[in-house]
């Protein structure tokens, strides 16, 4: 489950405070609309700043109580200057809005908490790597197609922002792809892998609106890949569009989820929230 989901499953059993970045002013550890949510014992995700947050739990659970604090029983705002007074050195300030939360917020919730600005991300290939890159990508600002030909391979339980799509051929569902998604290939063999970085190649000939091309191996795959798709009446230049092998330079290991984390990595290099 990603944060989201925590809080909305958390408000059917009991009562929180929602705290949001509101505005900020100068340096701040998070931007405008980060959130968290504090219950009786629990703390579910961020706004970060270790004692800003220690301070904002505090105000938080003074609303929970049976006979909450003067002046905190409404939705309000409170500010915090970044200095000496609460040991951080950022030097700026960051405006915090707490408001109670309970199970008849559930359904406004979604709208209100989803990110803004998500990465569009179209994943081709069900299997280990595939699945680990899933998993880091549920707890991210990203929007995920995940794409195989084989029946029965994605798992029943997947994050809110995953859509799982059974496509034979796989690179049909390329045609479909929004614009500007990064695309991420890597299925079970190496036919489709070609299939679907060929369908990626004609569409940026056409429409060039795909952000990334990346495709799983090695730079001999990658040599065997360009020869054929030369083959197919692709340019040398056309082939520098894909990157492979994929992955941010400087993390080693060959298990899927350090495959997965390079990967992941990779495709927010240049996000910013909006």
């Amino acid at each position: 489950m990603n944060t989201l989901q925590v809080l909305l499953r958390t408000l059917a059993r009991e009562p929180a405070v929602l705290v949001t970045v509101a505005r900020t002013q100068g340096s701040a550890p998070r931007e405008v609309g980060a959130w968290m949510a504090v219950t009786p014992a629990a703390l579910i995700g961020t706004i970060g700043g270790g004692q800003l947050e220690f301070e904002a739990c505090a105000r938080a659970r003074a609303m929970l109580g049976e006979a909450p604090a003067q002046g905190l029983e409404q939705p309000h705002e409170q500010r915090y200057p970044l200095g000496p007074s609460l040991g951080q050195c950022c030097g700026g300030v960051v405006h915090l809005r707490f408001e109670r939360l309970g199970e008849s917020d559930i359904d406004g919730l979604q709208a209100r908490l989803a990110p803004l600005h998500r990465l569009n991300v179209a994943l081709f290939g069900g299997g280990h790597v595939g699945r680990a890159i899933v998993q880091l990508l549920g707890g991210l600002p990203a929007q995920v197609l995940w794409v195989d030909s084989r029946d029965e391979i994605f798992p029943a339980d997947l994050p809110a922002q995953v859509r799982a799509e059974h496509s034979d051929p796989v690179q049909a569902a390329v045609a479909d792809l929004p614009a500007g998604a990064k695309v991420l290939i890597m299925s079970f063999s190496h036919a489709e892998d070609l299939d679907v970085v060929a369908a990626c190649l004609q569409r940026q000939r056409e429409r060039a609106d795909l952000a990334f091309i990346g495709l799983i191996g090695s730079r001999s795959k990658w040599a065997a890949f360009s020869h054929r798709l030369q083959a197919r009446g692709f340019s040398v230049e056309e082939l520098t569009q894909v990157c492979c092998p994929i992955g941010v330079v400087g993390i080693q290991g060959k298990q899927p989820e350090l495959i997965a984390l390079a990967a992941v990595a990779q495709l927010f290099q240049g996000w910013a929230p909006a």
